[in-house]
């Protein structure tokens, strides 16, 4: 049985955040929350919150068999490129500069095994 949950428009590029979930992939869902409560990364709160919100989702996707969290894998994570905001910076003698912020979606999938 698998479980997933998607965080949309995280204020992070994609890059920095497949740095942090490379650490986290094919790891049981204990070890994944405490990598990711000691992470340094201000990102790690919002990858901790979705992977709580994929545990609960597994949880509570079968109420006659009920699953146990412990028994719970990190099957999939992916981040997917988002919109991208584009900014202006004046810049000396009427020129301008473009700035990009760049936002990305997060896709955790957790399950009872893994494939």
């Amino acid at each position: 049985m698998e479980a997933r949950a998607i965080t949309r428009h995280v204020g992070v590029p994609a890059t920095k955040l497949r740095q942090l979930i490379d650490h986290i992939r094919l790891k049981p869902v204990e070890e994944a929350l405490s990598i990711l409560r000691f992470s340094p990364r201000p990102v790690a709160k919002v990858v901790e919150k979705t992977l709580r919100s994929a545990i609960a989702n597994a949880i509570n996707q079968d109420i006659e068999n009920p699953i146990d969290a412990d028994e719970l894998f990190v099957v999939t994570v992916f981040a997917d490129e988002g919109r991208e905001l584009k900014r202006i910076r004046p810049r000396a003698r009427g020129s301008a500069d473009r700035i990009s912020k760049r936002q990305s979606h997060l896709t955790i999938i957790v399950g009872d095994q893994l494939n």
